[in-house]
């Protein structure tokens, strides 16, 4: 069973991976409190400044509060933002928010690509034609129906985004999918070299979720 303490130590081993191979500039790791309901929460230093953040701003505007204030499990060399947030009922998961925001000056890098040629992985990342946008997988045990899946995925900030997900992701099927997705390199397959998977979440989508578009979080 993937309990809060488990997760607490995959976060922090998958930060600690993203360290030693120099793919990030910044990072906080997680910790384990207790809210005033009794739930047990996954979080990290900086994650009171989230909400505020996310009000009704221009990306740029949200990105640079977070940035600013630190709200982050890992900044990306590249300076996106990697988010891990889980909340338990005991050993049962409530909620999570996994999310992935990129940084908006990235249009500035692709105008002087050659500044960061010497880099891999901004040779073969960051020098393309790159739109910023953040992604958030999302868990709530409460949600129901077509409308509000208990899993799914958002992209961009739209308010109605939700594409069904299979299951919860743990936090190793989030930096996987960030890492194959963002950074691999013709040369540089960093998700091979993660801890290894561990247990995952069992799965909540329900039919008519399935009968739909969705994601698949591999068993």
């Amino acid at each position: 069973m993937l309990t809060p303490n488990r997760v607490k130590k995959q976060i922090n081993k998958l930060v600690s991976n993203l360290v030693e191979n120099g793919l990030i500039d910044d990072q906080n790791f997680a910790f384990q409190r207790t809210a005033r309901n009794g739930h047990k929460e996954i979080t990290f230093k900086g994650a009171e400044h989230i909400h505020k953040a996310l009000r009704n701003k221009p990306y740029k505007e949200i990105y640079q509060h977070l940035a600013d204030n630190c709200a982050y499990n890992a900044k990306m060399l590249d300076g996106a933002l990697l988010q891990m947030m889980y909340i338990f009922d005991g050993d049962t998961l409530q909620r999570h928010r996994l999310a992935f925001f990129s940084a908006p000056h990235l249009e500035e890098f692709q105008n002087n690509p050659d500044i960061y040629l010497e880099d891999e992985i901004y040779a073969d990342v960051v020098a393309k034609n790159i739109v910023s946008f953040p992604l958030r997988f999302d868990y709530d045990i409460r949600n129901q129906g077509l409308t509000h899946p208990k899993s799914h995925l958002s992209l961009g900030q739209y308010k109605d985004c939700r594409i069904p997900v299979s299951a919860p992701l743990t936090p190793f099927w989030f930096v996987d999918f960030i890492l194959r997705n963002f950074y691999h390199t013709a040369s540089s397959q960093y998700a091979a070299g993660l801890p290894a998977r561990g247990q995952g979440f069992p799965e909540t989508i329900n039919s008519k979720e399935q009968d739909m578009i969705h994601v698949i979080v591999p068993s």
